[in-house]
């Protein structure tokens, strides 16, 4: 039984174009997969897999200094951007920069345009967790194992209400993972769109090609693009409860190096 085969029993695994979708979605029962490939989930998986102790995402700048207000100096490193531009007083929210502040055994407070929301919209479902390309197989590798009856949704966190590319290609890259693990699924049409893309497209590719990997690549940001489009370089499964993302599950902190 292959991928789109329908029937009224099985679990569903669909794929939403951007976070705004999201408001006329039910998640009651729901388990959803938030991607923010350029940089939101890209990065906190790279600061989760270097031993950061959480990554506390909020939803805008004011509320991230609000986090941090609270915690003592030393513990925290606060990283944040708006309409891509860093925050005054914030670290740059892309995977290798944040890096070089070394994050192990600090949590990090992060703050960004499209992903940190996505996961605060998504949290009436029952489960919530954050992928990227970097940790795409670990992630569906739990939640087809912990959530095998429960639909899932895998939500693009776009761009200010639109569709972004880097995001559909990754959730095309975790359906192929489902497909996989789960050919009894039923995949919608946009999950089997996304599924195409993938298929048929090289990651590093496309994601230079996108609209914002092009704007990232026009800011210096090339090899910032580059490390998100690797596939699996961490085990770690970033899950969002009580406010805070932490790992379900660590194999090993870094499976091969990012650079």
């Amino acid at each position: 039984m292959g991928i789109g085969t329908i029937r009224g029993d099985m679990a569903k695994i669909h794929v939403l174009l951007k976070k705004e979708e999201l408001d006329r979605e039910r998640l009651s029962g729901k388990t959803v997969i938030v991607l923010d490939v350029l940089f939101a989930t890209s990065t906190l998986v790279t600061a989760l897999g270097h031993g950061a102790t959480e990554v506390i995402p909020t939803p805008d700048g004011d509320a991230a200094l609000r986090v941090a207000a609270g915690r003592a100096p030393g513990t925290y490193v606060l990283a944040g951007e708006l309409n891509a531009d860093t925050l005054p007083g914030f670290v740059q929210p892309t995977p290798l920069a944040l890096l070089r502040e070394d994050v192990h055994g600090r949590a990090v407070i992060q703050s960004t345009t499209n992903g940190t929301v996505a996961l605060h919209k998504s949290r009436g479902a029952a489960h919530i967790y954050a992928a990227a390309l970097l940790n795409g197989s670990a992630v569906v590798g739990h939640v087809a194992g912990a959530h095998p009856d429960e639909t899932v949704l895998i939500v693009c966190s776009g761009s200010a209400d639109n569709f972004n590319l880097e995001d559909f290609y990754a959730a095309g890259r975790l359906v192929e993972l489902f497909e996989s693990r789960a050919p009894e699924h039923e995949y919608s049409d946009a999950a089997m769109a996304a599924r195409r893309l993938a298929a048929r497209n090289d990651a590093r590719e496309c994601l230079r090609a996108a609209r914002v990997g092009r704007m990232m690549r026009e800011r210096g940001l090339a090899d910032e693009v580059d490390y998100s489009a690797r596939y699996d370089i961490f085990d770690v499964v970033p899950k969002f409860e009580n406010g805070r993302l932490r790992p379900v599950a660590i194999a090993a902190p870094l499976l091969r190096s990012p650079r």
